[in-house]
């Protein structure tokens, strides 16, 4: 689940392994860049940390934010199933 705290939306993904891991944030990378939305992330082997707020609107949470995050839970969905 994401929490919405200190202006940002947070949430830790867990994998497998660290391939795993980075075949995600491959796939996230991408949507990202469609979206031209990109999200303060970090790796280590299997967990993947994401914080998504939007710096253009003065580093709150804003619906850009929300959008993106769905479309990175639909990503996860894949690799959870």
């Amino acid at each position: 689940m994401w929490l919405e705290a200190d202006n940002k939306l947070t949430r830790t993904f867990e994998f497998d392994d660290f391939i795993t891991a980075f075949g995600f944030m491959t796939q996230v990378a991408i949507q990202a860049e469609k979206d031209n939305h990109h999200p303060w992330w970090s790796n280590v082997y299997n967990n993947v940390v994401i914080e998504l707020n939007t710096h253009d609107a003065g580093d709150i949470v804003t619906e850009k934010d929300r959008s993106l995050a769905k479309k990175i839970d639909l990503i996860y969905q894949r690799y959870t199933s």
